[in-house]
């Protein structure tokens, strides 16, 4: 069975979507759709647009969302996806790419994503920090036990978490996880800190946007972030992306359900291979490539 999986933030590239935009006819009407809907020229950052532009969260989802979602439209007969998933922003994509939102629908949720977290961002200095060679319930152990706001945020591979909180929550975390073991717990460059707590500001002012967007069935099983469980009910699929800004994106737990389920063959629709990679950790007996157009 065939997966299409979708990146999130971070895997945006200066030039992203120009090979699309110049080689396919959809592709630039879609672009130019995509123009209109944000109500800027957006195809001119991601074309033309230094990195620092392109590593503004209010840029950067949008960009990633529209390569995205525009490489799966242009693909045409070959995306026939048995299901879909999307690494954080790209369940967004991947739940547009199965039909269960519209393109317009979906980028103005993105834009108003990005903007919710930007603000929530300025409201509490926070960040993030990734942490290698630990178990799951070790580096869980070691949140809980922190007097300040840290949690687990992205459970990315066996072996590979990236925790979320306060400054300080952050530190701590750092310092005893590496005393316990862990072969790197390293800050990372982020504006603030995404499936934490510290969202809930973003998750209320997203939470109605979600509730005006009109939701169909997709055309295939959607894996949803918060349960790492498809659902085909688009009340659920709701529902569950209203959760996602404030609770952990559960891919190893999504890949190895998908791999339960009968995937064999997943393929990355967006710029970038950090899913790919990430796949290939989680179970090295399944097929993990890109979408190739050219």
């Amino acid at each position: 069975m065939i997966a299409f999986v979708f990146p999130g933030q971070g895997a945006q590239y200066s030039g992203m979507g120009k090979d699309l935009y110049d080689h396919s006819g959809l592709a630039k009407e879609l672009f130019e759709k995509a123009n209109s809907v944000l109500g800027y020229n957006i195809t001119e950052i991601m074309f033309s647009g230094a990195e620092e532009e392109l590593k503004q969260t209010k840029v950067t989802q949008p960009a990633i969302f529209i390569h995205s979602v525009v490489l799966s439209r242009v693909l045409g007969d070959r995306f026939s996806p048995d299901m879909v998933a999307g690494h954080s922003l790209g369940e967004f994509s991947a739940i547009v790419a199965a039909g269960a939102l519209s393109f317009e629908n979906g980028l103005q949720l993105v834009y108003a994503r990005a903007e919710a977290m930007q603000n929530a961002c300025e409201q509490s200095p926070s960040t993030m920090a990734a942490v290698l060679g630990l178990e799951n319930e070790i580096v869980e152990k070691v949140c809980h036990e922190i007097d300040a706001v840290v949690v687990p945020a992205n459970y990315n591979s066996p072996g590979q978490i990236v925790i979320s909180g306060s400054i300080k929550g952050i530190d701590l975390a750092v310092e005893k996880l590496l005393a316990l073991g862990a072969k790197r717990a390293l800050k990372l460059a982020v504006g603030g800190a995404f499936h934490s707590p510290l969202m809930e500001p973003a998750r209320m002012e997203l939470e109605k946007a979600i509730d005006l967007a009109g939701f169909s069935p997709p055309v295939c099983p959607v894996y949803q972030n918060v349960t790492a469980r498809s659902s085909t009910d688009p009340s659920v699929i709701r529902d569950n992306l209203k959760k996602q800004l404030t609770s952990p994106v559960k891919w190893t737990q999504t890949v190895q359900n998908m791999v339960s389920d009968g995937a064999d063959t997943f393929y990355e629709t967006g710029p970038g291979s950090v899913l790919q990679g990430l796949i290939r950790k989680i179970d090295r007996n399944v097929v993990a490539d890109s979408v190739k157009l050219f």
